[in-house]
């Protein structure tokens, strides 16, 4: 049964907080992605023999350096 509920200003504000919420939380995963490339950049660099076990590891790695 579908639902009868009038949209109100409520609803409004309620889609607001949503895409608030959703700007929030794509702020976090960038902060996220690029702390987690420095310190695997930190470490490739730091530990030269552990290039090449791990291919993604190997590809942040190279795309930060080339973009530097």
């Amino acid at each position: 049964m579908a639902d009868t509920t009038p949209v109100t200003a409520s609803t409004t504000a309620s889609t607001t907080e949503l895409k608030t919420a959703a700007d929030k939380l794509g702020e976090q995963r960038a902060a996220l992605r690029l702390r987690h490339s420095q310190r695997l950049t930190a470490l490739m660099e730091a530990r030269r023999d552990l290039r090449g076990v791990h291919a993604l590891a190997d590809f942040v790695d190279d795309s930060v350096r080339w973009s530097a």
